[in-house]
């Protein structure tokens, strides 16, 4: 799924870079229709701008030819809202006759308000990103992307991803049934393995060891059914988020006691640094907390007795920096680029023996993500791994109406 979006990518540019040129090759050619004669000493120069003119538009036409063969509708908006430039995906994409969309308004062209609002937020912070569906017999759902570029017009990237979003939802529809269905059994088994093993005592050593393992595997299933609803419930958006006015300082500090008996069964220590004073961010408490806990519960697991997991905050002016920073073995750098996708492990032996489903960094990361901060992580091998977190700082117009 990255792979086609890498594709789409590099056929908007694409797209974008054929419509440039033919508009500066039509400039080129009313420029070169009132030029005077050149003195015959210049027929070289005159030979070589041709080549480039005949290069340039064999260019434009390959990249206007591979933008119509992905889909990708590519549309240029000037700053009063007029388009200027549309090819023939974006009018299929839309609906629209071929042709009909350059020098209409932006309202005219997409008969969308939603499309106008992408186009002018874009025309005014530099960027903007909205989806919509089309009010056509197919109603497919277009993604819009649009930027603005240094001469002040946008370009548009219209992408059909109805397939994918109808993808999606039966993915998380499969993945919603199924933990439901996992959950009844799984809980009957669960009190049964609790129920035998506070009768361990009276069982053979052997038979006791079993009950324990079956304690907690289970409890390993319970956990993975948990995390897989609550990372379908956040990727699909119906993870609603109580937004307020938080301290990450203090939600550090009461994380870190959740976590102190833990890290003392695993002979850790639990430091928190953080100043007298930190910024408030715009977050909802519980699911933030959901995240840097998952964060500190890998730093312990993964940390040697005797060793401390420190809790790190910090302030810009712009935002609040967590992160969680342990000294145990350290993450190879090749497998950093993949830690935050569901499933992943680094080392899938250690792993299964400390327990785990590989989707807590997967859903910090949509957690974090989804009050518009970012996660990352920095590791040496043999030395130690830091996850970090960066959540952007509350403005004065959300402080007025906290709890909203």
């Amino acid at each position: 799924m990255g792979a086609a979006f890498e594709i789409l990518a590099l056929a908007a540019v694409g797209a974008a870079i054929a419509l440039l040129l033919a508009s500066l090759l039509q400039r080129r050619g009313t420029h070169a229709a009132h030029r005077p004669a050149q003195p015959a000493d210049t027929a070289e120069l005159e030979n070589r701008l041709r080549d480039a003119d005949a290069r340039a538009a064999a260019v434009a036409r390959d990249a206007a030819l591979l933008v119509e063969l992905v889909g990708v509708g590519v549309v240029r908006v000037a700053p009063d809202l007029t388009v200027t430039l549309a090819n023939e995906a974006a009018h299929r994409l839309l609906g629209r006759r071929a042709g009909a969309m350059p020098g209409k308004s932006a309202l005219e062209a997409f008969t969308d308000h939603r499309v106008e609002e992408i186009v002018r937020t874009a025309l005014e912070a530099g960027s903007a990103v909205g989806e919509l569906t089309v009010r056509t017999a197919e109603a497919p759902t277009i993604l819009a992307r649009a930027r603005r570029t240094t001469s002040g017009d946008a370009w548009l990237v219209l992408e059909d991803v109805s397939e994918l979003r109808r993808l999606q939802r039966i993915r998380a529809e499969f993945i919603d049934n199924l933990g439901h269905e996992l959950r009844t059994p799984l809980t009957t088994v669960s009190l049964l393995a609790e129920t035998l093993a506070a009768d361990a005592g009276s069982l053979p050593p052997k038979a006791a060891e079993r009950v324990a393992k079956i304690e907690v595997e289970t409890g390993h299933l319970v956990q993975m059914v948990n995390e897989l609803l609550d990372l379908s419930r956040i990727e699909s958006g119906t993870a609603e988020l109580l937004v307020a006015d938080l301290d990450l300082a203090a939600l550090a500090t009461a994380t870190a006691e959740r976590m102190r008996l833990f890290a003392e069964r695993q002979g850790v220590a639990i430091d928190v640094a953080a100043p007298a004073a930190v910024p408030l961010v715009r977050g909802d408490a519980e699911r933030l907390g959901q995240a840097l806990l998952n964060l500190l519960h890998n730093a312990i697991k993964f940390s040697a007795p005797g060793s401390t997991v420190t809790i790190r905050v910090t302030a810009t002016e712009s935002r609040v920096i967590v992160a969680v920073e342990d000294h145990g073995q350290g993450i190879p750098r090749a497998d950093l680029p993949r830690i935050f996708e569901r499933f992943y492990k680094v080392d899938r032996a250690r792993s299964r023996v400390a327990g785990g489903t590989g989707l807590g960094l997967s859903i910090a990361r949509h957690i974090v993500e989804a009050h518009g901060g970012r996660i990352w992580a920095e590791s040496e091998e043999g030395v130690g791994s830091t996850f970090s977190f960066a959540i952007p700082v509350t403005g004065p117009d959300l402080r007025a109406t906290p709890g909203a």
